[in-house]
């Protein structure tokens, strides 16, 4: 059987511009690629889709292949360094925004509220059994002292409230999680 020869095309040629716009880059952009010039008609340089289509394949090879294989013991990997420093900065600017938006606190400043809370608590807690007595005065003396005996203990677990913040806030987050 005789084999029918196929005749060869001719390839598209494109001036600079026209193929700058084709590609949606600028001609600046296209010169830095140095792709070669597969014609010149008059002053005019035409190229070939097939040779800038093999400029970027090369390009892209060049750039898997030049890059060398790092020793992760030896060097951070520094796109990843970057990355936790622009997390840890971005993470930083959003809790201090919720601060500003008094959406969260510092746990010593809970201590401090509680402890205040507690100070102003304390002088009522303890004249509790002193207004009991002059408002029912035939009470029986042991039944005010009960009643003082459990107002010191609320006293003082409202005293050692502040102190056991970060305590409750550890329980805290090892429930949740």
């Amino acid at each position: 059987m005789a084999r029918i020869p196929t005749p060869e095309t001719e390839p598209v040629l494109l001036n600079k511009t026209d193929l700058c716009k084709s590609l949606g880059i600028s001609t600046q952009a296209f010169d830095k690629w140095d792709v070669p010039i597969h014609s010149k008609k008059g002053r005019e340089c035409l190229y070939t889709m097939a040779d800038v289509v093999g400029n970027r394949v090369a390009n892209e090879r060049k750039k898997h292949i030049s890059r060398p294989v790092e020793d992760e013991d030896d060097k951070p990997n520094i796109e990843f360094e970057r990355y936790r420093l622009t997390k840890a900065q971005a993470d930083g600017q959003e809790l201090k925004n919720e601060k500003d938006r008094k959406e969260v606190v510092e746990v010593a400043f809970c201590s401090f509220v509680l402890s205040r809370i507690a100070a102003q608590i304390s002088p009522v807690l303890d004249q509790i059994h002193i207004r009991v007595k002059r408002k029912f005065p035939d009470m029986p003396e042991r039944t005010v002292d009960a009643i003082r005996a459990e107002v010191i203990k609320s006293q003082n677990t409202a005293a050692q409230l502040a102190n056991g913040i970060e305590d409750l806030l550890d329980e805290y987050i090892g429930s949740t999680d």
